[in-house]
């Protein structure tokens, strides 16, 4: 699930597209670079996300299972690359 893109499904962020940065039992840590950053992810119940069939790249899931320094910009290129494939669709 690591490199996943969801949205979220309740609360005030309703709709907004995350990456899941980490899983923890049936929560999941999300970032979406801008106001969630790779260093403040928000922790968000399984139950209230919502799985897109799409992933981030590869080389940035080995990032993040390696526990390197990840920017706020890639996570940001990440859900920008996705948007502008949806849109071509």
């Amino acid at each position: 699930m690591i490199g996943q893109l969801v949205k979220a499904k309740a609360g005030h962020d309703k709709d907004t597209l995350y990456v899941v940065f980490r899983e923890a039992g049936e929560f999941v840590y999300l970032c979406d670079g801008k106001t969630k950053t790779p260093d403040k992810c928000k922790k968000k119940s399984k139950k209230h996300i919502q799985l897109i069939n799409a992933f981030v790249s590869r080389e940035l899931i080995e990032k993040i299972e390696k526990n390197e320094t990840i920017y706020p910009e890639e996570i940001k290129f990440e859900l920008k690359k996705y948007l502008i494939s949806k849109d071509k669709k």
